[in-house]
């Protein structure tokens, strides 16, 4: 490592760091700020801030900022899978798409047919 062999990690020097201007910013050029409070988005300009909302913050919380970041046209880095969605919504489904439930016999009736048809196979295999 000390004689920058082959094998070893490239040993580091000058030129290796990004410019004094762009330290420590977010890759979109803006400053990450941490947020826990709808309150504290009022402190954050939204032209030099992106959020980022606490991982101890709950659901309830986390829709709440969300809402308002989104009121005041922040770009929020950690928004989750469905911004605020509530878990218990279901998405809509229409009625023709909309399959009937199946009773535990029909299911019953469908392992019984498959079953039975992989048991012709394998003495179909065996005859021949």
């Amino acid at each position: 490592m000390r004689k920058e062999e082959s094998g070893f990690p490239a040993k580091v020097k000058n030129g290796y760091g990004s410019t004094r201007s762009t330290r420590g910013l977010h890759p979109r050029g803006l400053v990450d700020m941490l947020v826990w409070r709808e309150v504290e988005l009022e402190k954050l300009d939204p032209k030099v801030h992106i959020v980022r909302i606490a991982a101890r913050v709950g659901e309830k919380k986390r829709r709440g900022i969300l809402a308002k970041a989104k009121d005041l046209n922040f770009h929020i880095a950690n928004p989750g899978k469905e911004e605020g969605r509530a878990v218990t919504e279901t998405p809509p489904m229409d009625e023709e798409k909309a399959l009937p439930p199946e009773t535990g016999e029909e299911k019953m009736e469908e392992k019984s047919e498959i079953a039975a048809d992989e048991d012709l196979d394998k003495t179909e295999e065996s005859s021949e």
